[in-house]
């Protein structure tokens, strides 16, 4: 016999959970008792949204499977904002909460309201537990959240079930995958038609392309074999090597970038989206092609019901699959735009995006890239710094440059750092935000402190809502609720256990992030910015 608890716990561990993040309360010490049990460490943090972010992060550097532990009322309200984040980002958040058992509802009213009506328009699924089936609403969770696309999926463990015994279980239960069958039939071999045809071809490539393990090497042989130039999205950043003269670099948020890349979408002859989701991109990239005029192959893991791009044929399963089989029999051509358009499209971007300043904020983004390893993992927050960044910021692997886009999530950066460290103590680590974005987490600093964990949080300090008040002076608007008093980082880093200082040149910057990839504890880097440094730049 085993508890619910025990027997959920169980479900987690041979899906691959090796970490719970969240905050106690009375109603989940059960389960927390059976997560360590099972070898499950349970990590607290000091608010239930950063523990999400807390979650992904650890997923994105290792796959295992994110989870949340939230108590009753407030604690599962905290995470509303997570949990909308894990449905746009396509991260596969489990999210447990305690609960007031069924009949106690009945006149208990104390911190009682409904879980899942709260989360259910956020989630895949949301299940109570009953008794005689924790272990199957644990297995549906996991492989739920897990399935295309990937999203949250709620478990609500009322007490007095999860302390409850049930029979031993049978094995467990997960539904038989469908084999993979690669895109084939009349549609593929027009694509192949239209692709060999082609002389001005375009590759725009998104999230999706992260859910398919081969479909990052397969975009890349594609790629260099077709000479097709590829953008990204800002999540897609690194599914093909942004050093390669094929790249165009991310795009998405920035009207800049758009003005130049959007006549060369105009003039390919051939668009091939791989695992594009327009979730992550501004109003100007609603419709930004018509398929009526010019072929579009799309590659997707999941139908396009969102409609704000269409395509002429839509290849529906796994992407590196599907990519592959595009490929067969055809013969590489790498003479493609032989106007070389891309070319200078690359350089204008280039020069838009300059990164030699002898200071300001994409000298911040540079230095930081230059101190780091290659298999370093960044986590970016929210604001005018991150568009400018994604721009200046190159990556050459997929998930190593971690960030909340289509939710665009402010607060994000410093607890993704942490969950990424934690899962992969090996790699350098860190945290690049703003003041305000960090001003929102602060407590998580304690968190850091705790855990030992040596993260260099880089600050771009303005004392200013720098996107909003750059948006603000463009309407031309009183300033108003944009700005607000500096914080002397250096004497709060220590204050909370870990090292600080200010710097405003390139030279201490890096010396600072360097020494802080060493140190025994967190580090904060305040780059004093002024707030009008991004006017012309995004």
């Amino acid at each position: 016999m085993a508890t619910a608890a025990q027997l959920i716990a169980k479900r987690l561990a041979e899906a691959g959970c090796r970490r719970v993040f969240g905050v106690p309360g009375g109603e989940v010490l059960t389960l927390m008792e059976a997560l360590r049990a099972e070898g499950i460490e349970f990590v607290l943090t000091k608010h239930e949204n950063n523990a999400g972010f807390m979650a992904e992060g650890a997923w994105s550097a290792t796959g295992a499977p994110p989870v949340l532990l939230t108590t009753i009322g407030p604690g599962l309200a905290n995470a509303v904002n997570v949990v909308g984040n894990a449905r746009l980002d396509r991260v596969p958040l489990i999210v447990i909460s305690g609960a007031v058992d069924m009949h106690e509802r009945q006149t208990y009213t104390h911190q009682v309201v409904d879980h899942g009506a709260i989360l259910r328009p956020l989630v895949k699924a949301s299940f109570e537990v009953v008794p005689g089936a924790a272990d199957v609403i644990a297995d549906k969770a996991v492989s739920i959240a897990m399935d295309a696309p990937p999203g949250p999926v709620h478990i609500d463990l009322p007490v007095g079930v999860a302390a409850l015994d049930e029979p031993a279980t049978a094995p467990i239960r997960r539904p038989t995958p469908i084999p993979s069958r690669p895109a084939g039939g009349e549609e593929m071999v027009s694509a192949r038609h239209l692709l060999s045809g082609a002389e001005r071809p375009l590759i725009i490539a998104g999230v999706e392309t992260l859910e398919s393990k081969d479909a990052p090497d397969m975009l890349t042989a594609l790629a260099l074999d077709f000479s097709i130039p590829v953008i990204t999205t800002y999540k897609a950043k690194g599914v093909f090597p942004e050093e390669d003269f094929l790249s165009l670099g991310a795009a998405g948020l920035s009207p800049i970038a758009d003005r130049l890349l959007m006549p060369l979408i105009a003039q390919s002859d051939l668009l091939l989206l791989v695992g594009y989701d327009p979730v992550e991109m501004r109003h100007a990239w609603t419709a930004p092609w018509d398929a009526s005029e010019k072929p579009v192959i799309e590659f997707s893991a999941t139908p396009n019901t969102h409609y704000v791009h269409m395509a002429n044929v839509s290849f529906i399963g796994d992407i590196g699959s599907s990519l592959k089989t595009l490929s067969l029999q055809l013969t590489p051509n790498p003479d493609s735009w032989p106007d070389g358009e891309p070319a200078r499209v690359r350089q204008e971007l280039a020069e838009a995006y300059r990164a030699d300043e002898d200071w300001g904020p994409a000298a911040v983004a540079d230095e930081v890239r230059k101190a780091l390893p290659d298999d370093a993992i960044a986590c970016v927050d929210s604001g005018a710094h991150r568009i400018l960044l994604s721009h200046v910021w190159p990556c050459a692997k997929p998930r190593t440059l971690l960030q909340s886009t289509g939710f665009a999530t402010m607060g994000c950066a410093l607890p993704l750092a942490i969950g990424a460290k934690m899962a992969a103590p090996e790699r350098a680590v860190v945290a690049i935000t703003g003041d305000a974005g960090l001003e929102m987490v602060l407590g998580e600093l304690a968190t850091l402190r705790d855990l030992a964990l040596p993260v260099v949080i880089v600050i771009y300090d303005d004392a200013s809502l720098a996107l909003i008040e750059k948006k603000q002076r463009e309407a031309q608007l009183p300033n108003l609720g944009v700005d607000y008093a500096a914080t002397d980082w250096v004497a709060l880093a220590r204050a909370m256990g870990g090292r600080g200082v200010s710097v405003s040149d390139r030279k201490a910057l890096g010396a600072a992030v360097k020494k802080g990839l060493a140190a025994e504890t967190f580090t904060i880097v305040a780059a004093q910015i002024d707030r009008k440094a991004y006017d012309g730049r995004l």
